[in-house]
């Protein structure tokens, strides 16, 4: 398989015929109707994408030149299905967490487990973990990486690498984070100017009782 990364694009074609292969057997392989409506869903998508007909018929083109996707011409409109775990050399519980980040983008180990359920059923977090694990140790190249801790948050998330290492923006803290942090800091400076105001109300009234000790009659 072409080893150069993926687009954006190609990563989520990719992923919408491998969660509607178990989650609508019924309607796969996908026409190319179908497909472009799965790469533009607004649920269960980051980011949101609005992708033309022809951008996702360019996408399979390119994933079919990868043995990523192939073609059936039954019926009276062509329908494609994924070809990852030959393509890729992975089992299907790798292919299903493969599918839910090239879907959702980063996440944690929990939240994956939670969200490939209709693609896989894990039994814990755990058993995430150890696919993912096998995933950014896989000897012909890794196609998951750990994403540094944010802060203020107890896990990590881990994010595909189908299409190249991850965008800055995948692994700079998330904004729940980002506004904790400054939450924190706000706080820290408020209580500072507190303290401040402390003092100088301390300074007043010892001034105010030095005068009044002056004045008294002896």
């Amino acid at each position: 398989m072409d080893p150069s990364p993926l687009s954006p694009l190609e990563a989520r074609v990719l992923g919408v015929l491998i969660e509607k292969q178990r989650s609508v057997p019924d309607t796969y392989p996908m026409s190319l109707n179908a497909l472009v409506a799965g790469c533009n869903q607004k649920t269960s998508r980051s980011p949101i994408m609005n992708a033309s007909e022809a951008e996702v018929l360019e996408a399979l083109d390119a994933l079919k030149h990868r043995s990523l996707v192939v073609e059936t011409s039954g019926g009276r409109v062509m329908r494609y299905a994924h070809n990852a775990e030959r393509a890729l050399g992975v089992p299907s519980q790798s292919v299903a967490l493969l599918a839910t980040l090239a879907l959702r983008g980063p996440q944690t180990a929990a939240e994956l487990r939670s969200n490939s359920d209709r693609l896989h059923r894990f039994a814990d977090v755990s058993a995430v973990e150890a696919f993912l694990h096998e995933l950014a140790e896989r000897p012909a190249g890794e196609l998951v990486a750990e994403l540094p801790r944010s802060p203020g948050t107890r896990e990590t998330r881990w994010v595909h690498l189908l299409s190249g290492p991850p965008a800055a923006a995948d692994t700079a803290p998330s904004d729940g984070a980002a506004e904790q942090s400054i939450d924190i800091d706000s706080i820290a400076t408020q209580l500072q100017a507190l303290r401040d105001d402390v003092e100088r109300l301390k300074v007043a009234v010892a001034a105010l009782q030095g005068d009044r000790g002056m004045e008294a009659p002896e």
